[in-house]
Formats: C-alpha cells, sequence, structure tokens
C-alpha cells in the first residue's frame, strides 16, 4: 500500500495487485494501466488507463525525499510517495527527526534498553547507532538523525524507558 500526496493536498491510497503491478486499487477503486517508455534513457511515458491516453513526463526526482514533480498532458503535479514502511516511522515520530535540528533523542515507544553502543565525547555522525531498545519482543536500533557529539546518556543499560524520555543529549 502506497499513500500519494498530489499537490500537498489530495491524498490516494494506492495498492497494487500482488501479482500484475498493472492493476490495483485507488481509494478502493480498482483500476488497470498500460505503461510504456517513450524512448530510451527518457522520462517520458505513454499510460493508457480506463480507456484513457496520457502523456506524462517526470520532471524533477528525489529519490531520498521520496518526492518527484511530473507533468501529465502539459499540467504539473507535485507528488510525494509513502509506504508502509514511511507511515510506521511516522506513527513512532521518527519522521520529523530527519526534518529538524534536534538536541536530544527521545524513546518512541515505551521499552528495555537492552544495549548502549555510545559514551558522552562520542563523535557521531547521522545513522550511527546509539542505542538498542526492546519492545513487544522486537529489538529496535536507535539511530542519530544528526552528526553531533554526546553530550550526555540519559538512561542506563537493562532500564525500562517511557516513551517521549529523553535517552540522549547532543552538543
Amino acid at each position: 500500500m502506497y499513500k500519494v500526496k498530489v499537490n500537498d493536498k489530495n491524498e490516494l491510497k494506492i495498492t497494487f495487485d500482488k501479482n500484475n503491478s498493472l492493476k490495483g486499487y485507488i481509494n478502493d477503486n480498482e483500476f488497470s494501466w498500460d505503461i510504456k517508455s517513450v524512448g530510451k534513457g527518457t522520462n517520458a511515458f505513454h499510460i493508457l488507463k480506463n480507456n484513457q491516453s496520457y502523456n506524462a513526463s517526470v520532471l524533477e526526482f528525489d529519490e531520498e525525499k521520496k518526492s518527484m514533480v511530473i507533468s501529465v498532458r502539459g499540467n504539473i503535479y507535485y507528488v510525494a510517495v509513502s509506504d508502509e514502511h514511511d507511515e510506521l516511522l511516522k506513527n513512532m515520530g521518527f519522521d520529523t527527526l530527519n526534518h529538524q535540528k534536534t538536541n536530544e533523542i527521545k524513546a518512541p515507544m515505551p521499552g528495555l534498553v537492552k544495549t548502549i553502543k555510545v559514551k558522552a565525547g562520542d563523535e557521531i555522525k547521522k545513522g550511527d547507532s546509539l542505542l538498542i531498545l526492546e519492545a513487544m519482543k522486537m529489538e529496535n536500533i536507535i539511530k542519530s538523525p544528526v552528526d553531533g557529539i554526546v553530550k550526555a546518556i540519559e538512561t542506563e543499560k537493562d532500564k525500562a524507558v517511557e516513551k517521549n524520555q529523553v535517552l540522549v543529549r547532543f552538543k
């Protein structure tokens, strides 16, 4: 299942058939389409959907943000796509960590601190593992959303923590 936001307004829920990616559902309405690239190495496509013909081009594509600017029949659309994993991260509160300057990491859920991989004074890079939090019998690696220096560890190994409790502070 994908959530597709068009022009920061319209949100669509798209599910593709597991056996045929040319069929599926958009907001619970069945669809089928045929899509062909127009020429080698181009970002232009010809689409047949529900007996209608469309010419479309991808004008910009940002893989990290999962967004693009497309032109369909001469109209420009700004499109952002999220999948189940993105939605899970959003529900856990991790989506906002990438968009703001932060000086602390909070527990995304209640759990038990199994391992602490850093100490005060350590220099860390975005994506470095900071600690492992066990919740619902699963081990979750808590990673740094920023480059920085660890100011303080606000928890201990084998300690239970609550959701939104500060775990690590950065300088």
